[in-house]
């Protein structure tokens, strides 16, 4: 029954974030934003809306979990770029120069930092919560300044009445907030029951379920060409995992942090993220054997942590 609840709830969460992305990248398209503002907002937020609601119930949890609250938001930084990225990459080259990205870029290494420091001392207090999300509203405000005013690139869904994508929004937020409450339940009980770390549940299985959506994303935008909504959908979603998530999540409950995180797990999330930073600006984007490097690197991750 635990595993069936398991599964439900990634069934649940990935519709309700094809849902909720959908509504929100209608409604944007209507205030002519750009497709990488698009990107790294709208999408990328609403990709990341599994690992808040996932990431908060882990912290609210009888009794807590903190190793899944940290580990899913880690484990989805890393995932986004190494195999998220990776897989897309490999579909088509995702050419979009550095240049374009060097604001987001540095704000997601920015984030990084952040978040390392502050796991040093072994938890994020409210104070780290504040802090987080001021730099949330920063990157918020850049990022509306650069990429406002711009019509949208690309072929334009519609779904009817105006109404109707606001109804797909909601209705995407009411599944992601069922889907995730079954996944960190049936999460906890599995680790529990088999004696695995709940930080490597955090990291691995959980941290892929929630990043589901994000991948369908990607993945999609590759297939139609449509790289700054590819990328930026990953840098967006990887700057509110860390200023938005941690953020609000500290602030509902300060969440103790396992030693492991800091020694060894923010290795790989500052690796992948300077990594992403250099080819980009180096190659111009991101090429299929860009791509092959790094999944490559993500299976090293997998068999480094197992």
């Amino acid at each position: 029954m635990t595993y069936l609840m398991f599964l439900l709830g990634l069934v649940i969460l990935v519709a309700g974030g094809e849902f909720l992305v959908r509504g929100a990248s209608s409604i944007a398209r209507a205030f002519h934003l750009s497709p990488l503002l698009i990107g790294l907002t709208i999408v990328g937020f609403g990709t990341s809306a599994p690992e808040l609601i996932v990431s908060v119930q882990a912290a609210l949890a009888t009794p807590p979990a903190p190793g899944i609250a940290i580990g899913n938001v880690i484990g989805s930084n890393i995932s986004n770029i190494l195999l998220i990225l990776g897989i897309s990459a490999l579909i088509a080259p995702l050419i979009i120069p550095g240049r374009k990205l060097w604001r987001d870029l540095a704000f997601m290494l920015a984030a990084t930092a952040a978040i390392w420091v502050m796991l040093l001392d072994g938890q994020v207090t409210r104070m780290d919560g504040l802090i987080l999300l001021a730099g949330l509203v920063a990157f918020l405000t850049t990022a509306f300044i650069a990429g406002s005013g711009h019509p949208p690139e690309g072929d334009t869904e519609t779904f009817g009445p105006n109404w109707k994508p606001w109804v797909m929004t909601g209705a995407g937020l009411v599944g992601l907030v069922i889907g995730a409450r079954f996944l960190v339940d049936s999460a906890t009980t599995i680790a529990r029951d088999f004696g695995i770390s709940e930080a490597v549940i955090g990291l691995t299985i959980v941290a892929v379920g929630t990043s589901l959506p994000e991948l369908a994303t990607s993945v999609i935008a590759a297939f139609r060409k449509h790289t700054e909504i590819s990328v930026g959908n990953i840098v967006g979603s990887n700057i509110f995992n860390l200023f938005g998530i941690l953020g609000i999540t500290a602030l509902v409950a300060p969440i103790p942090a396992e030693a492991r995180f800091a020694a060894i797990d923010m290795w790989w999330v500052a690796g992948a993220s300077v990594g992403l930073a250099v080819v980009a600006f180096v190659l111009g984007g991101l090429p299929r054997i860009a791509g092959a490097g790094l999944l490559a690197a993500y299976g090293v991750y997998l068999a480094f942590i197992g």
